[in-house]
């Protein structure tokens, strides 16, 4: 069950590096993608859950990390909502890079 980063791009221009616990975001994103707003928050309601899970099923307990980036992730999502066609870009996975900058 390794833990990735990842990074994707508002539709503002910023970029943001998120972390997941479990790799199994990757069954939800494809690197490159654009998504429409609402279905970057759907998608990524579901993949958090799965890793959260997943980290259930190792530790008996769900992980607190997967849910505060889920509502950091909800939180910025909200100041996009007035913007016509919103996408977020998902950029990349960066795989291997969580752990050495997790503490």
């Amino acid at each position: 069950m390794p833990d990735l980063t990842f990074r994707i791009r508002w539709p503002n221009g910023d970029e943001e590096a998120c972390y997941s616990p479990s790799s199994i975001v990757r069954n939800f994103f494809q690197e490159g993608e654009a998504y429409p707003l609402n279905e970057f928050v759907d998608l990524s309601e579901k993949a958090f859950e799965a890793a959260s899970e997943r980290v259930r099923a190792v530790h008996g307990y769900p992980c607190s990390r997967a849910a505060s980036q889920l509502a950091t992730l909800k939180t910025r999502s909200n100041a996009f909502e007035t913007y016509p066609d919103a996408t977020v870009t998902f950029l990349r996975f960066d795989v291997g890079l969580a752990s050495r900058t997790s503490s």
